[in-house]
């Protein structure tokens, strides 16, 4: 046991039942649809083995925006206001 949590050996094996069972297809743009998913956002593992992992994330508000970021974005905002900037980007390219 591992802090508190007992830890699986490199041989042991976590058994769960599957919820549900079906098949899926690619579609053109190389997505997938989800059946009933209880969540809007999932991380993705992809294993060489051609193994997809999905791990449901649940994007939260934080709370305040810290000291240090507003502070940041006063600097920021100054600069730009002085003309203290960058030069322009060339976007046509894209």
């Amino acid at each position: 046991m591992i802090g508190g949590i007992s830890h699986l050996s490199f041989m042991e094996v976590t058994v769960m039942d599957a919820v549900k069972d079906y098949t899926v297809h690619i579609d053109s743009k190389k997505r997938v649809t989800l059946r009933g998913a209880l969540y809007q956002y999932y991380n993705v593992r992809e294993y060489e083995n051609g193994c997809i992992m999905l791990e449901p994330r649940e994007l939260t508000i934080p709370d305040s925006i810290s000291a240090r970021t507003l502070a940041d974005m006063d600097k920021a905002i100054s600069n730009f206001k002085a003309g203290n900037v960058s030069s322009a980007i060339d976007l046509s390219d894209f």
